[in-house]
């Protein structure tokens, strides 16, 4: 599987190790990714997605489905 938050979409990017004698080669950041169950209410069902670390902080903030509905709204997500 590849490492991208279901949500949001964020996944690896590619930077640069850079030693003290400033020589530049190359590697990959990773989002931090966890695999979470939510209960969705309005379909009464679990669905387990792979989500990101600060995703998650958003989903508690706001709620699965408020944040479920602005995705959809923003035409990010379409269905689980």
């Amino acid at each position: 599987m590849a490492r991208v938050c279901d949500l949001t979409g964020k996944r690896t990017v590619s930077g640069n190790n850079v030693s003290h004698s400033n020589r530049r080669t190359r590697r990959k950041f990773y989002p931090n990714l966890q695999d979470k169950k939510f209960f969705i209410a309005e379909e009464n069902r679990w669905v387990t997605l792979k989500v990101a670390t600060t995703t998650l902080k958003t989903i508690n903030k706001k709620g699965i489905s408020a944040y479920l509905k602005e995705l959809r709204a923003a035409g990010k997500i379409i269905k689980l």
